[in-house]
């Protein structure tokens, strides 16, 4: 090449292999976001993902050493990641309860309903329960790290007396259930329902019923009804 050749174009004749470690990285695991999605994770092949990418099946190898860690590096980036603001939310003191938990529920909708997040939950929902560690992977990453933040607010709520004291736990449960479902409910059956609500009522909805749901009533104060 010519010692006058402009930078632009010595990138774009440059090879792939001499892309970024992050940049392939983040390649692979979205072309296995879009193969897991199509054919599940028990369908899905290395090299079908690699194909996707437009590299070797050699070149995933240098990056994750089993179908299985592609999944759990898939999970922390396109999901765990997005808890970073539930966390930031629970650090500012300056807000109620009721708005932090409006706050959270309404930030995950934003996640939970993209499309590729929805082809994840009904992978994780339809076939982690036959491979055991996946499982307890995800449980421990995606589940107990949403309820931890959950739990946090309720309790805050208590404390301070926006929220009434729950007889268990089920309502830490039941917010990411309505959630998670919520939207595979409006990925998949949605388009077809002659009755259907629009995403925007989906989570007002789902506000609502939590809100109502965990609310001091009348003289309960916090108490047990």
């Amino acid at each position: 090449m010519s010692d006058h050749t402009p930078p632009e174009a010595e990138a774009a004749c440059a090879p792939r292999w001499q892309r970024r470690p992050d940049a392939r990285r983040e390649e692979l695991i979205d072309a296995a976001v879009e193969g897991f999605g199509e054919v599940g994770f028990a369908g899905a092949r290395l090299e079908q993902v690699a194909q996707r990418a437009g590299v070797s099946k050699g070149t995933v190898y240098l990056y994750f050493d089993s179908k299985e860690s592609l999944f759990q590096e898939m999970v922390r980036v396109k999901i765990v990641g997005n808890f970073a603001e539930g966390d930031a939310l629970l650090e500012d003191e300056a807000l109620s309860a009721r708005e932090m938990l409006i706050r959270f529920i309404r930030s995950m909708w934003e996640i939970v309903r993209q499309p590729e997040k929805a082809r994840l939950a009904r992978i994780v929902n339809a076939e982690l329960g036959n491979y055991p560690e996946l499982a307890r992977f995800y449980l421990d990453e995606v589940i107990l790290r949403s309820r931890r933040i959950v739990r946090a607010i309720l309790a805050r709520g208590v404390k301070r007396g926006e929220f009434r004291t729950l007889r268990h736990d089920y309502a830490v449960r039941a917010v990411t259930s309505l959630l998670v479902h919520s939207a595979m409910y409006q990925r998949f059956f949605g388009p077809y329902d002659p009755e259907a609500l629009s995403d925007d009522e989906v989570v007002d909805g789902i506000v609502d019923l939590v809100l109502e749901g965990v609310a001091v009533h009348g003289d309960q104060s916090g108490r047990n009804p």
